[in-house]
Protein backbone atom coordinates (compact mmCIF):
# COMPACT_ATOMS: atom_id res chain seq x y z
CA UNK A 1 0.00 0.00 0.00
CA UNK A 2 0.91 3.54 -0.56
CA UNK A 3 0.38 6.23 1.59
CA UNK A 4 -0.18 9.41 -0.22
CA UNK A 5 2.91 11.85 0.47
CA UNK A 6 3.24 15.66 1.55
CA UNK A 7 4.40 16.21 -1.92
CA UNK A 8 0.70 14.61 -2.85
CA UNK A 9 -1.25 17.06 -1.38
CA UNK A 10 0.76 20.30 -0.66
CA UNK A 11 0.13 23.67 -2.43
CA UNK A 12 3.06 24.20 -4.32
CA UNK A 13 3.02 28.51 -5.54
CA UNK A 14 3.45 29.05 -1.71
CA UNK A 15 3.20 32.70 -0.87
CA UNK A 16 6.74 34.00 0.85
CA UNK A 17 8.20 37.14 2.28
CA UNK A 18 11.79 38.00 2.23
CA UNK A 19 13.09 39.69 5.31
CA UNK A 20 12.65 43.02 4.53
CA UNK A 21 8.97 42.83 3.88
CA UNK A 22 7.18 45.28 6.44
CA UNK A 23 4.44 44.32 9.21
CA UNK A 24 1.50 46.20 7.01
CA UNK A 25 2.31 44.14 3.76
CA UNK A 26 2.63 40.59 5.58
CA UNK A 27 -0.93 41.57 7.40
CA UNK A 28 -2.12 42.32 3.63
CA UNK A 29 -0.88 39.68 2.10
CA UNK A 30 -2.22 36.67 5.05
CA UNK A 31 -5.47 38.60 4.29
CA UNK A 32 -5.33 38.57 0.63
CA UNK A 33 -4.48 34.98 -0.02
CA UNK A 34 -6.67 33.42 3.50
CA UNK A 35 -4.03 32.21 5.38
CA UNK A 36 -2.77 32.24 8.68
CA UNK A 37 1.11 31.94 8.06
CA UNK A 38 3.68 32.91 5.70
CA UNK A 39 7.38 31.73 4.78
CA UNK A 40 10.25 34.14 5.13
CA UNK A 41 13.34 33.27 2.56
CA UNK A 42 16.36 34.77 1.68
CA UNK A 43 17.37 35.47 -1.68
CA UNK A 44 18.39 32.10 -2.78
CA UNK A 45 15.10 30.88 -2.09
CA UNK A 46 16.26 29.21 1.39
CA UNK A 47 13.69 29.20 4.12
CA UNK A 48 15.10 31.48 7.17
CA UNK A 49 11.55 31.57 9.39
CA UNK A 50 7.82 32.04 9.13
CA UNK A 51 5.70 34.83 9.97
CA UNK A 52 2.31 33.73 11.66
CA UNK A 53 -0.95 35.66 12.84
CA UNK A 54 -0.08 35.42 16.31
CA UNK A 55 3.68 36.68 15.43
CA UNK A 56 1.94 39.72 14.31
CA UNK A 57 -0.28 40.19 17.03
CA UNK A 58 2.38 39.47 19.94
CA UNK A 59 5.33 41.14 18.27
CA UNK A 60 3.59 44.31 16.50
CA UNK A 61 5.38 47.42 17.45
CA UNK A 62 4.21 50.61 17.80
CA UNK A 63 3.30 51.94 14.34
CA UNK A 64 3.54 48.64 12.50
CA UNK A 65 7.68 49.53 11.28
CA UNK A 66 8.87 45.87 12.16
CA UNK A 67 9.98 43.68 9.31
CA UNK A 68 9.43 40.09 8.59
CA UNK A 69 13.05 39.17 10.11
CA UNK A 70 11.84 40.86 13.08
CA UNK A 71 8.37 39.12 13.55
CA UNK A 72 9.38 35.58 12.47
CA UNK A 73 9.52 32.48 13.99
CA UNK A 74 13.28 30.92 13.70
CA UNK A 75 13.75 28.21 13.14
CA UNK A 76 10.85 26.87 11.21
CA UNK A 77 9.07 23.74 11.39
CA UNK A 78 9.12 22.27 8.44
CA UNK A 79 8.04 19.08 6.17
CA UNK A 80 9.28 17.15 3.70
CA UNK A 81 7.96 16.27 0.19
CA UNK A 82 8.71 12.61 0.79
CA UNK A 83 7.08 12.30 4.45
CA UNK A 84 3.79 10.39 4.41
CA UNK A 85 1.36 13.10 5.51
CA UNK A 86 0.93 10.80 8.80
CA UNK A 87 3.74 11.75 10.03
CA UNK A 88 3.31 15.44 8.92
CA UNK A 89 -0.31 15.54 10.71
CA UNK A 90 1.55 14.29 14.00
CA UNK A 91 3.92 17.50 13.73
CA UNK A 92 1.48 20.05 13.69
CA UNK A 93 -0.32 18.48 16.03
CA UNK A 94 2.91 18.16 18.37
CA UNK A 95 4.06 21.77 17.25
CA UNK A 96 0.37 23.27 17.47
CA UNK A 97 0.63 24.91 14.06
CA UNK A 98 -1.63 24.88 11.04
CA UNK A 99 1.02 25.46 8.18
CA UNK A 100 4.34 23.55 7.21
CA UNK A 101 6.62 25.20 5.04
CA UNK A 102 7.86 22.31 2.41
CA UNK A 103 11.42 22.40 1.72
CA UNK A 104 14.01 20.41 -0.54
CA UNK A 105 17.79 18.91 0.30
CA UNK A 106 18.82 22.01 0.64
CA UNK A 107 16.54 23.95 2.42
CA UNK A 108 14.63 26.02 -0.18
CA UNK A 109 10.85 26.12 -0.01
CA UNK A 110 9.28 24.31 -2.59
CA UNK A 111 5.28 24.54 -1.00
CA UNK A 112 3.21 24.66 1.63
CA UNK A 113 1.14 22.20 3.65
CA UNK A 114 -1.83 23.40 5.73
CA UNK A 115 -4.71 21.58 7.60
CA UNK A 116 -7.10 22.11 4.66
CA UNK A 117 -4.77 19.82 2.56
CA UNK A 118 -4.99 17.32 4.72
CA UNK A 119 -8.72 17.22 5.02
CA UNK A 120 -8.41 16.17 1.62
CA UNK A 121 -7.73 12.82 2.34
CA UNK A 122 -11.04 11.93 3.85
CA UNK A 123 -12.85 13.80 0.23
CA UNK A 124 -11.44 10.37 -1.51
CA UNK A 125 -14.34 8.78 -3.32
CA UNK A 126 -15.57 5.63 -2.06
CA UNK A 127 -15.05 4.04 -5.14
CA UNK A 128 -10.77 4.84 -5.21
CA UNK A 129 -10.92 3.62 -1.34
CA UNK A 130 -12.76 0.03 -2.10
CA UNK A 131 -10.74 -0.23 -4.90
CA UNK A 132 -7.21 0.06 -3.00
CA UNK A 133 -8.69 -2.30 -0.33
CA UNK A 134 -9.75 -4.82 -2.18
CA UNK A 135 -6.70 -4.99 -4.86
CA UNK A 136 -3.26 -3.77 -2.19
CA UNK A 137 -4.52 -4.82 1.32
CA UNK A 138 -6.89 -8.04 0.39
CA UNK A 139 -5.00 -9.74 -2.75
CA UNK A 140 -1.25 -8.33 -2.73
CA UNK A 141 -0.69 -8.08 0.87
CA UNK A 142 -2.85 -10.88 2.62
CA UNK A 143 -3.29 -13.15 -0.57
CA UNK A 144 -7.11 -13.50 0.07
CA UNK A 145 -9.16 -14.51 -2.75
CA UNK A 146 -11.31 -11.34 -2.92
CA UNK A 147 -14.33 -13.62 -3.67
CA UNK A 148 -14.40 -14.45 0.20
CA UNK A 149 -14.47 -10.64 1.44
CA UNK A 150 -16.93 -7.93 0.42
CA UNK A 151 -15.93 -4.63 0.51
CA UNK A 152 -18.36 -1.88 0.83
CA UNK A 153 -17.63 1.59 1.60
CA UNK A 154 -20.26 4.69 1.83
CA UNK A 155 -18.97 8.24 2.78
CA UNK A 156 -15.27 6.80 3.67
CA UNK A 157 -17.37 3.81 5.94
CA UNK A 158 -15.92 0.37 5.18
CA UNK A 159 -17.99 -2.26 5.78
CA UNK A 160 -16.05 -6.08 5.82
CA UNK A 161 -18.61 -8.69 5.04
CA UNK A 162 -17.57 -12.94 4.00
CA UNK A 163 -14.95 -15.02 5.58
CA UNK A 164 -11.24 -15.50 6.03
CA UNK A 165 -9.24 -18.71 6.43
CA UNK A 166 -7.67 -18.10 9.46
CA UNK A 167 -9.20 -16.18 13.14
CA UNK A 168 -5.98 -14.42 13.06
CA UNK A 169 -5.99 -12.36 10.59
CA UNK A 170 -9.27 -10.74 11.78
CA UNK A 171 -7.50 -7.89 13.37
CA UNK A 172 -4.50 -7.62 10.82
CA UNK A 173 -7.67 -6.88 8.14
CA UNK A 174 -9.13 -4.32 10.15
CA UNK A 175 -5.92 -2.60 10.83
CA UNK A 176 -5.00 -2.46 7.44
CA UNK A 177 -8.16 -1.31 6.09
CA UNK A 178 -8.07 1.49 9.05
CA UNK A 179 -4.58 2.73 7.52
CA UNK A 180 -5.83 3.23 4.01
CA UNK A 181 -6.43 7.11 3.28
CA UNK A 182 -9.90 8.52 3.39
CA UNK A 183 -10.91 5.80 5.70
CA UNK A 184 -13.17 6.90 8.48
CA UNK A 185 -14.20 3.90 10.42
CA UNK A 186 -14.72 -0.26 9.64
CA UNK A 187 -17.28 -1.93 10.75
CA UNK A 188 -16.07 -5.61 10.81
CA UNK A 189 -18.33 -8.42 10.20
CA UNK A 190 -16.29 -10.49 8.94
CA UNK A 191 -15.89 -14.41 10.40
CA UNK A 192 -13.35 -16.86 10.05
CA UNK A 193 -13.83 -20.01 8.17
CA UNK A 194 -12.38 -22.51 9.93
CA UNK A 195 -13.85 -21.48 12.97
CA UNK A 196 -17.43 -22.35 10.85
CA UNK A 197 -16.37 -25.44 9.83
CA UNK A 198 -15.96 -26.97 13.42
CA UNK A 199 -19.16 -25.63 14.52
CA UNK A 200 -20.56 -27.55 11.49
CA UNK A 201 -18.85 -30.76 12.56
CA UNK A 202 -19.81 -30.03 16.11
CA UNK A 203 -23.62 -29.61 14.40
CA UNK A 204 -23.11 -33.18 12.94
CA UNK A 205 -22.27 -35.53 15.44
CA UNK A 206 -19.22 -37.85 15.04
CA UNK A 207 -18.94 -39.48 11.78
CA UNK A 208 -18.32 -43.35 12.06
CA UNK A 209 -19.97 -46.45 12.37
CA UNK A 210 -22.89 -46.44 14.80
CA UNK A 211 -22.03 -48.54 17.74
CA UNK A 212 -25.18 -50.79 19.42
CA UNK A 213 -25.83 -53.95 20.55
CA UNK A 214 -24.75 -56.93 18.74
CA UNK A 215 -26.93 -59.96 18.12
CA UNK A 216 -25.58 -63.03 17.73
CA UNK A 217 -26.50 -65.07 14.55
CA UNK A 218 -29.67 -67.33 15.00
CA UNK A 219 -28.33 -70.82 15.11
CA UNK A 220 -30.02 -73.64 12.45
CA UNK A 221 -32.92 -75.40 14.37
CA UNK A 222 -32.21 -78.59 15.18
CA UNK A 223 -33.77 -81.48 14.17
CA UNK A 224 -36.40 -83.93 15.68
CA UNK A 225 -35.42 -86.94 17.78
Amino acid sequence: MRHRSVADLMTRTAVTVRRTTAFKEIARLLKEFDITAVPVIDDTGHLVGVVSEADLLRRRPAGGTATAEELMTSPAVTARPDWSVVRAARVMQRQRVKRLPVVDEEGRVVGILSRSDLIQLFLRRDHAIQEEILEDVLTRTLRLAPSDVTVEVDDGLVTLSGTVPRADLLPVVVRLCQSVDGVVDVDNRLTCAAAERSGAELRAGPVGPQLGRSVPPRSPASGRA
